[in-house]
C-alpha cells in the first residue's frame, strides 16, 4: 500500500488536512500523521482533530514555545527520525508554518518526494517568516498544489513549472461541510448573547503585529475605533493573551474570549458582519462565508480576495466592487489532490 506521511502543526493545517485525509483514505492509501506540536493547547489543537474527524497522529513531537531557529531545527531532527522509521513514499505538507518548512526540508534531504498543499502563495515580503517558509517549501517540492492561478504564475516566475497543479482551495471543501455541521452542533452565538450580523470577529497573532510594541498599539487602537460601530468578539491566541496580561490591556468594545474550536468559529463567522484579522486562513474563510474582511497587515498573499472586493488592507484603499472568486473551486479540491498523489507514487 502507498504510504503518505503528513506533517501538521498549526490550526490552519488541521483545517486543510481534514478533507484531504478523508480523500487519501478513500483512494486506498495509508496516511501517517505527524503532529509537530507547534500548536499544543487543547483549544488550538486537540479539538480540531475531534471536530473535523482527522485521524489521530501516530507521532506527537511536542516542539513548541521556541524561537524560529530552535523550533525549526528541533522539528527537523525529530521529523527525520520519524521518516527514517516509517519510510513513506511521499511527505505531505501544508501552508507556511515552521512545521511546513521543517517537514519539506527533512524529506528533501532524505530524497523523499514532497507534496505542498497551498503552494505558490506570495506576499512578497521577505521580512515575514511565513514568506521564507513558503518559498523554501515550494523549491524542494515535487508536487505543488496551488489554490489559484496567480499561485501558478508566481511559481512560473521562480522557474517552477514541473509538478504544478491548480486544484482549488481545500479550505473551501472544509467550509462547505462545516456550515451545516456548525449550525447543528455549535451554540456559541447564543451563549455569547449575540444577534446575527450585530458583531465583528477579530484575531491577532502574527509576529509582525505582536512583536512590535508600537505596531501592536496601533492595531489595538484601530480595533477600538472599529468597535464603536459594533462590538468585536476576539478569540485570543496564547501569544496575544500574554501581551494583554503583561501590559494590562483591555481594549474598549472588544470582548476577549478563549480560543474556540473550528465549528464554533465557523458559526461565529457565518453570523458576523465583518472580520478583522492578520491570519491568512481567516481571510479566505471570511470570503467562503461571504463576510467582508479587513486584513490587519500591509500586504496579503490572498490577492484574489482584495481584487474581488471581499477583503481590504487596514492601511489601504476601500473595498473594490464584490464578485465571486472562481479560482477557489467548487469544494472538490481534496479528491483532486488525492488522485494526483496516487498517480505520483
Amino acid at each position: 500500500m502507498q504510504v503518505i506521511l503528513t506533517v501538521l502543526g498549526a490550526r490552519p493545517q488541521f483545517i486543510k488536512a481534514a478533507p484531504v485525509s478523508r480523500a487519501i483514505a478513500a483512494a486506498g492509501m495509508d496516511e501517517i500523521i505527524v503532529h509537530t506540536g507547534q500548536h499544543f493547547d487543547a483549544q488550538m489543537s486537540d479539538i480540531f482533530f475531534d471536530e473535523l474527524d482527522i485521524p489521530k497522529p501516530r507521532y506527537n513531537l511536542s516542539v513548541n514555545s521556541l524561537g524560529h531557529g530552535a523550533m525549526t531545527g528541533r522539528m527537523l531532527e525529530k521529523l527525520e527520525e520519524a521518516m527514517l522509521a516509517e519510510k513513506p513514499d511521499l511527505v505531505l505538507v501544508y501552508g507556511d508554518t515552521n512545521s511546513t518548512v521543517a517537514g519539506a526540508l527533512a524529506a528533501a534531504k532524505l530524497h523523499i518526494p514532497v507534496a505542498h498543499v497551498e503552494a505558490g502563495l506570495r506576499s512578497f515580503n521577505r521580512r515575514m517568516p511565513e514568506e521564507i517558509n513558503r518559498v523554501v517549501a515550494d523549491h524542494v517540492s515535487t508536487l505543488l498544489f496551488c489554490p489559484t492561478r496567480s499561485a501558478v504564475d508566481n511559481l512560473a516566475r521562480e522557474g517552477i513549472v514541473a509538478g504544478v497543479h491548480a486544484v482549488g482551495d481545500v479550505m473551501f471543501d472544509t467550509t462547505l461541510a462545516a456550515i451545516e455541521r456548525s449550525g447543528e452542533r455549535s451554540r456559541i452565538v447564543e451563549a455569547l448573547g449575540l444577534a446575527p450580523q450585530s458583531y465583528a470577529i477579530a484575531t491577532i497573532h502574527r509576529a509582525e503585529n505582536t512583536d512590535d510594541a508600537e505596531r501592536f498599539a496601533r492595531v489595538i487602537a484601530w480595533l477600538e475605533a472599529a468597535a464603536r460601530e459594533r462590538p468585536i468578539i476576539m478569540p485570543v491566541h496564547p501569544r496575544t493573551r500574554k501581551l494583554f496580561d503583561a501590559r494590562g490591556l483591555a481594549p474598549e468594545g472588544v470582548v476577549l474570549i478563549d480560543p474556540v474550536g473550528y465549528l464554533d468559529m465557523a458559526r461565529l463567522l457565518h453570523n458576523a458582519a465583518a472580520v478583522f484579522t492578520d491570519s491568512g486562513g481567516l481571510q479566505k474563510e471570511a470570503y467562503f462565508h461571504r463576510v467582508p474582511c479587513v486584513t490587519l497587515r500591509d500586504e496579503t498573499e490572498w490577492v484574489e480576495t482584495i481584487e474581488a472586493g471581499w477583503n481590504r488592507l487596514w492601511t489601504g484603499p476601500d473595498y473594490q466592487p464584490r464578485r465571486d472568486i472562481p479560482d477557489y473551486g467548487s469544494g472538490q479540491s481534496a479528491p483532486a489532490i488525492a488522485a494526483l498523489l496516487r498517480e505520483a507514487i
